[in-house]
């Protein structure tokens, strides 16, 4: 009786677990579809802006910006790490940490990190990267005001020289099955090439051209910080939902196993009670 206790207490605390692990993946689907539809939207933007930069740029007249101008000697670089809020998200962040790692590791110059998210602070202290700052109020949904503070704080790590590249380094969010780690250079800003050779003549500028430069240059990196942190985000709520489907389908597994062993330990009781019955009356035949 004592062992069959045992078996309904675990049972009762399986299913406890498999009822937050299910309103885990609700949660997780719901903020998914949130964050997706946002960087759906965001992506032509950042695409249109970078199309447009490269008209700048293919004119015949060239004009320099700070933002874009490649340093002669690259002595620091700036890694904006992007993890996870919360744990619970399988292989996700350690999976991005391993990138990071291979990346500290065939560095050719000194580097510092930038962490958005606060999982992890003590992993990543142990894991020795040198973290200049931690932006851990990012929401789960993150809002573009958002991705404009962390960009304008990128824009002057590099325009005081505090980094002579800048680096993003997130998880790209491919489908809600998988997720690859990628990095992608932010500072200097390297405008794509136009895809036909334009001219001055062929647009009008107003008020300037480097006026138009320099606002779709700074639209274009604030863009470009706001996509990668949904995207992370995106990867972060769908390696969640991932996880907690797992965890919920190991539940039911182990409660039909539980389930299973009780049946047997009831059996068991059974057997040993009939089988006492039968002696205790085979004794009082023969005492007869």
């Amino acid at each position: 009786m004592a062992a069959m206790r045992e078996i309904r207490a675990h049972i009762k605390n399986v299913k406890s677990t498999q009822k937050i692990t299910k309103a885990m993946k609700m949660v997780s689907v719901s903020k998914l579809r949130r964050v997706q539809s946002a960087m759906e939207a965001m992506r032509p933007f950042t695409r249109k802006s970078g199309e447009i930069l490269a008209v700048l740029f293919g004119g015949d007249e060239i004009h320099s910006n700070a933002l874009i101008e490649p340093r002669s000697e690259v002595k620091k670089v700036c890694y904006v790490l992007f993890v996870s809020n919360r744990g619970l998200c399988g292989a996700y962040n350690s999976n991005l940490l391993r990138y990071m790692a291979d990346l500290a590791a065939s560095a050719q110059s000194t580097y510092s990190v930038v962490v958005c998210g606060r999982w992890g602070k003590d992993v990543i202290r142990k894991a020795g990267l040198p973290v200049e700052r931690v932006f851990d109020d990012i929401g789960d949904t993150p809002s573009a005001e958002q991705g404009i503070r962390l960009a304008e704080y990128l824009k002057r790590m590099y325009l005081n020289g505090e980094a002579d590249e800048v680096v993003l380094v997130y998880q790209k969010f491919v489908n809600a099955l998988s997720q690859t780690p990628c990095k992608a250079q932010l500072l200097p800003e390297k405008p794509e090439e136009a895809e036909e050779k334009t001219t001055d003549k062929a647009y009008l500028f107003e008020p300037d051209r480097p006026t138009i430069l320099e606002n779709v240059l700074q639209l274009h990196i604030n863009s470009t910080v706001y996509s990668a942190l949904l995207e992370a985000k995106a990867g972060e709520h769908a390696s969640r939902m991932r996880a907690m489907t797992a965890a919920s389908d190991n539940t039911q597994e182990l409660i039909a196993e539980l389930r299973l062993k009780l049946n047997r330990a009831r059996q068991a009781a059974i057997t040993t009670e009939i089988a006492e019955i039968a002696g205790g009356a085979s004794a009082l035949k023969h005492k007869k």
